[in-house]
């Protein structure tokens, strides 16, 4: 088995994001005004099909939402964490249970212990980014009113196809 990595660099950023397709939502809030639900349905308006995972609801962003990633029956390309870094630990196992390719967590997120697990199993992790930020600023989602990017390219990104 190849060990996964510890992605943060645009160009690996770049590439992982041009890989995926699908994304649990771990922790996918239904009330429209939460950083969970603005980044997912972001994503799924930019072609990423999400699958929400909270205990709290039937279906978040008109998608069935699953109480575990083990529910899901499924692997999926990113496990994506809204859940604070001392509570990751057991969504990063489910994320190597399920075959998923990538654990990333949001912006604040830190958890190094869950980042070795899941590097072990193979996955590669992000941390401490929004993933919808990142797309945003990789692939021309951002202007200057928001966040500022600090990225400087002559090249124009390359739009995905979802």
């Amino acid at each position: 088995m190849t060990r996964g990595r510890i992605v943060d660099d645009i160009p690996g950023i770049r590439e992982m994001l041009a890989r995926s397709h699908s994304v649990a939502v771990v922790g996918l809030s239904a009330n429209w005004y939460r950083p969970s639900y603005f980044a997912a349905k972001y994503l799924k308006d930019h072609g990423f099909e999400i699958i929400p995972v909270n205990p709290r609801y039937d279906s978040v962003l008109e998608e069935t939402c699953y109480p575990d990633l083990a529910a899901m029956g499924r692997p999926v390309d990113v496990v994506d964490l809204f859940q604070r870094a001392e509570a990751v630990m057991p969504f990063v196992e489910q994320a190597v249970e399920i075959g998923a390719k990538v654990v990333w967590m949001q912006l604040g997120i830190v958890n190094q212990e869950a980042a070795r697990v899941a590097t072990d199993a193979g996955l590669d992790v992000v941390m401490n980014r929004c993933m919808k930020i990142e797309y945003a600023r990789l692939f021309g989602g951002l202007n200057l009113v928001g966040v500022t990017t600090g990225v400087l390219s002559s090249r124009r990104p390359t739009t995905l196809v979802h």
